[in-house]
């Protein structure tokens, strides 16, 4: 008789539960990194109504001389 567990798939073990970034409850696996559909929709409204944004710097030295600057207008 062969093992029964040969050519069984590896098991991955599941991420250790993370306190949600909204209301600090333990995460569900189902709503991950969230705890719940509700703070997972309140963190979608905050990145499209802008409350969540990247910030960019302007600065000179960025544009690297690319013939977009102030001084290659004449």
């Amino acid at each position: 008789m062969t093992n029964s567990t040969e050519g069984a798939g590896k098991v991955t073990p599941l991420r250790k539960t993370q306190p949600c970034p909204e209301c600090r409850r333990p995460s569900t696996r189902e709503n991950y990194p969230f705890c719940s559909d509700r703070c997972r929709s309140l963190d979608l409204a905050r990145w499209l109504n802008g409350s969540y944004a990247i910030p960019v710097a302007d600065d000179e030295s960025s544009a690297g001389g690319q013939g977009g600057g102030k001084n290659n207008a004449e």
